[in-house]
């Protein structure tokens, strides 16, 4: 299996755009959103916020 690059949260939102400006649609949006590692990302912001308020 392919390593992926760290998620980027500025192609993550520029992806997020797409679909609010109507460019795509929302499952497509979602598998761009996927691959680009959203869930990733989210993950590390709760770690982060975890460590914050207990720490």
């Amino acid at each position: 299996m392919e390593e992926r690059p760290p998620p980027d949260p500025t192609k993550l939102l520029a992806r997020w755009m797409e679909w609010e400006r109507g460019e795509e649609p929302p499952g497509r949006v979602l598998a761009n959103l996927k691959t680009g590692g959203l869930r990733e990302l989210l993950e590390q912001l709760v770690v982060v916020q975890q460590e914050q308020v207990g720490g």
